[in-house]
């Protein structure tokens, strides 16, 4: 028995994947990438915005072709999608076998076993579930770097976000638990650990009654085989001096923060029921930089939310201009049902969200390019990913300023002898809008 899966959306769900694939192994199943030899294939799929559920929908219906064409016996359709829209799928998807949601990942082994009897069933409601360090799981990134999930679900209510709808309350790991995966991933070979959650920087508040995600820091860094430390996704509301001061003294924790601010015009923020305003994020990033030296930020930001005018995008790109982020991901505004943002009024036109966004877009680039122009002649140490396709001779890997998948690369000319996972000293010789040029120092 084989079973393929196919995992979509961000690293969140990525590590329910692993999860689901470390259980399936434990039975037996053997995995493969190759969905033609599969008798049960899963889709993890994303639903936190509409061009996520067209990609998830548009790979299930792909999926689908290999019950005519390869060995697929069962079509399990998991994740945001299946769990937000739960029977309606199932009615909407005939060639699917069963829809599970965000929660049912433990249950994984049940489904595929009622499937393979004929029988068609859906498997969602409220999601009150996290992994833990015992629950199996088959990492699929590479051996030097994993995702930890370090909690699960949001309490924060953003007017345009279905993430609390979809994924509940949130809920964080105990310390100690995450520590003792930290230390297994070590063992097995991993020298980089990303922490992910949510808000990452809300950690621990629902079970300690306060953030602890600068204690966790820094008892992660004790582990002696981990090199570097990365957090992802990190709200402003919690990130204290307390953390501050672990980014700015562990040498472990990689100095780069994840700060999705989505916008900088008050107005606009108290539309979206963020408790930022534009003075407080100021305060934010300024004190990051002076007390962070060498400090990455990066941000994420939506125009064309409903209600926002040319003098709030003005605005926006105003602090855009005036902040100098490293790296920005920018979304045009998408409407999510069952959301406040939903029903508001004064909906901004396509044509205006679009043309907002490549603005912005120029606008990052420009800037994006001249910091890296900036970085010329430094030296950073290098995690060796991989090789360039077209020249084996040139090693291609990440420095502490660029998180996996989401961020640029260094390319680092005349190297044919580092390995994977190794991490190199690379003088930066030309930068680029978001790939540097370097060679290896030494």
């Amino acid at each position: 028995m084989k079973a393929g899966f196919i995992s979509l959306g961000c690293a969140k769900n990525l590590v329910d994947t692993e999860v689901m694939l470390g259980i399936m192994q434990e039975h037996a199943i053997d995995i493969t990438t190759d969905p033609a030899e599969a008798d049960i294939l899963i889709v993890n799929t994303c639903a936190f915005i509409q061009s996520a559920k067209e990609e998830s929908i548009t790979t299930v219906l792909g999926m689908a072709d290999y019950k005519e064409t390869g060995h697929c016996r069962s079509l399990i359709v998991a994740g945001c999608l299946g769990q937000r829209y739960g029977q309606q799928l199932l009615d909407e998807i005939p060639e699917a076998n069963a829809i599970i949601g965000t929660g049912a990942w433990n249950r994984i082994m049940e489904v595929v076993e009622e499937t393979l009897k004929g029988r068609r069933l859906v498997i969602s409601g409220k999601d009150d579930t996290i992994y833990d360090a015992k629950t199996p799981r088959l990492r699929t990134t590479p051996n030097y770097t994993a995702y930890v999930k370090i909690a699960e679900g949001c309490d924060h209510r953003c007017a345009f976000c279905a993430i609390p709808l979809i994924r509940g309350s949130f809920r964080s790991r105990p310390m100690e638990d995450i520590v003792a995966e930290a230390r297994e991933l070590a063992d097995s070979g991993v020298r980089e650990l990303v922490l992910i959650a949510q808000d990452s920087a809300n950690y621990g508040v629902d079970i300690y009654r306060r953030p602890m995600l600068a204690k966790l820091l820094r008892a992660l860094a004790k582990i002696e085989k981990i090199s570097w430390i990365r957090v992802l996704y990190s709200y402003p509301k919690y990130f204290n001096d307390d953390l501050i001061n672990v980014f700015a003294t562990e040498n472990k924790v990689v100095k780069y923060v994840d700060l999705p601010l989505q916008h900088a015009h008050d107005a606009v923020l108290r539309s979206m029921n963020r408790p930022d305003t534009r003075r407080g994020i100021e305060r934010l990033i300024k004190k990051l930089r002076a007390r962070i030296p060498g400090v990455t930020i990066r941000s994420t930001f939506i125009v064309g939310f409903p209600g926002e005018t040319d003098t709030h995008y003005q605005a926006l790109r105003d602090f855009v201009e005036k902040q100098r982020f490293d790296k920005v991901g920018i979304f045009t505004y998408s409407e999510e049902e069952d959301t406040p943002a939903a029903v508001m009024p004064q909906k901004v036109p396509e044509d205006v969200m679009q043309e907002r966004y490549h603005d912005l877009m120029s606008l990052q680039s420009k800037i994006s390019e001249e910091i890296n122009i900036a970085l010329e002649n430094k030296e950073l140490d290098v995690l060796v990913e991989g090789r360039d396709a077209e020249q084996q001779g040139i090693a291609v890997g990440r420095s502490y300023r660029e998180a996996p998948e989401v961020d640029g690369q260094i390319y680092i000319e005349g190297d044919a002898e580092s390995s994977v996972g190794d991490i190199v000293r690379v003088r930066l010789l030309q930068g680029f809008t978001y790939d540097i040029v370097g060679e290896k120092v030494g």
